[in-house]
């Protein structure tokens, strides 16, 4: 096993040397290779986090004399350099701080320098990567590209999941009765994590690439492909084009497939409300309205029609799994208010924290039996049938408590601002594409369409975090850093722009 790392590290730093763009595509779409794990010198290692290492080293080599100067004129005085931060520049110095000081409250043990270092500190050199190599239009349709691969992929599996019962190794995930699909990840819940924001900006890529790619060729192709003695052909960056469109389709139906075969109620739940704010912000007024009235329709009908209401009841704050992550909430908060409100429980810490807390089980309650109560206190039986086992998960699953418990009050409230800032920064952004559009006679492409879809795969982290952990993963956080980063470099692209003086 390690001699198979040790070759692909070589082949990997020679990609990277000679492509250093292509190498990063590939962590894009090698994002589920932290499930390849092996010991480096004794201490654990991925082979996502080797991919990232060994690209940025190899940028920082290839820049260093640039880096080395940008670096200097920065502490020289009265000079005339234009100085261009990052964007998000503060908040991920505060964030590495933050979060350090969480190991401190864990002690500085193996495990939280470990999460650390795989949740923090290597999404955001993924973060500088990102930024600095796939500047520009064409630099992002290259990501986009290739997050269609990766979740093409995870897709595919999974739905050869779905059909075989193969490749699950969980006896209950496996019975075609109960199948639920893992693709490569242990559990069916990270299928949603990973391909739900992905769909989201995959639908902005089409949309922007749709309407450009038919807005601009009207299907006009040139005259002598119509030549009676000549075979007509269609040109090839039309071809290339519609290839794109199709294959980028047909991920998002496949991801949709894949989601719903693992059975993810809170990644439906996030895409459905993904995709309605996505239109709802990228339509024309009749589509505004027309997704108000809907929206209203169904407020109104889920209000009125009982077994409506008693199907989303029963979906949401009824169910079992709704009531176990409640137990759970519970039992962070009763930690948290027990001397952990500031500090939280430190990094990789939450299990032997929460534990004093915990309890072995709940008694799942059946809202629409008024006797229940009494039920429960009279037969045994009928405890015996509605106890539910609770184990101690590694986070409570909801992302605001998530950081709360890990990286302590600072941390949750800088983690807030960083999505209050990403969506201020894509509403920022479509101001400035329409700017752009009115100002440009020539009809220069914009990002209307990627911004909003960049918006929307946030929106779609944010519900699914309500009763998930859509970060303290390696994968997801990744993705996290990587929505950050297209969206700070489209802002700055933006501001830099010449239209916009």
């Amino acid at each position: 096993m390690n001699f198979l790392i040790f070759l692909f590290a070589i082949f990997y730093l020679i990609l990277a040397k000679l492509r250093l763009d292509w190498a990063v595509l590939l962590i894009i779409i090698a994002l589920p290779s932290y499930l390849i794990r092996f010991n480096v010198l004794t201490l654990p290692a991925t082979l996502l986090e080797l991919m990232i290492w060994l690209a940025f080293l190899v940028w920082v080599i290839t820049n260093y004399h640039e880096l080395k100067t940008k670096i200097k004129r920065i502490f020289k005085k009265d000079n005339n350099l234009v100085k261009v931060d990052y964007p998000f520049k503060w908040e991920i110095i505060l964030l590495l701080i933050i979060s350090f000081a969480a190991v401190a409250v864990a002690g500085f043990t193996n495990s939280a320098l470990g999460i650390w270092k795989a949740y923090f500190f290597e999404p955001i050199l993924f973060y500088i990567l990102i930024f600095n190599i796939f500047r520009g239009n064409e630099g992002r349709k290259k990501v986009f590209l290739a997050l269609a691969v990766s979740a093409l992929v995870v897709s595919l599996l999974a739905i050869y999941q779905k059909i075989t019962g193969q490749l699950i190794d969980n006896l209950l995930w496996q019975a075609l009765a109960t199948r639920r699909v893992v693709s490569f990840f242990g559990y069916p819940n990270a299928v949603g994590l990973f391909l739900g924001p992905i769909i989201l900006l995959l639908i902005g890529y089409l949309v922007e690439k749709s309407r450009t790619q038919f807005k601009n060729s009207n299907f006009q192709f040139p005259i002598s492909n119509f030549q009676t003695n000549s075979k007509f052909q269609i040109p090839k960056q039309y071809q290339y084009n519609i290839f794109n469109i199709i294959i980028v389709t047909l991920t998002i139906i496949l991801s949709l497939l894949a989601i719903y075969f693992a059975k993810s109620k809170g990644a439906l739940a996030g895409v459905a409300i993904g995709v309605v704010v996505f239109f709802f912000l990228a339509g024309r007024k009749r589509v505004k309205w027309g997704i108000i009235f809907f929206v209203l329709a169904a407020i109104i009908g889920i209000s009125v029609c009982q077994s409506c209401r008693n199907y989303v009841l029963d979906k949401t704050i009824y169910s079992k799994s709704y009531q176990i992550r409640r137990a759970g909430w519970q039992e962070a908060k009763k930690m948290l208010l027990d001397g952990r409100i500031i500090s939280g429980a430190g990094l990789a810490n939450y299990q032997q924290a929460v534990a004093p807390y915990h309890q072995t089980g709940v008694f799942l309650e059946d809202y629409r039996d008024p006797r229940w109560l009494d039920k429960i206190l009279a037969s045994a039986e009928f405890r015996q049938k509605n106890w539910q086992p609770l184990e101690i998960y590694l986070y409570p699953h909801n992302i605001f408590l998530n950081f709360w418990t890990e990286i302590g009050l600072a941390g949750v409230l800088l983690f807030i601002w960083i999505i209050g800032k990403f969506l201020y920064l894509g509403f920022v952004n479509l101001f400035r594409n329409w700017k752009l559009e009115i100002r440009n006679s020539e009809g220069e492409k914009s990002n209307k369409f990627i911004v909003i879809g960049l918006m929307c795969s946030m929106i779609v982290i944010i519900i699914h975090g309500l009763v998930d952990a859509p970060y303290f993963k390696n994968d997801l956080a990744m993705m996290f850093w990587l929505l950050v980063a297209l969206a700070g470099m489209i802002n700055l692209d933006l501001k830099l722009s010449k239209n916009l003086k």
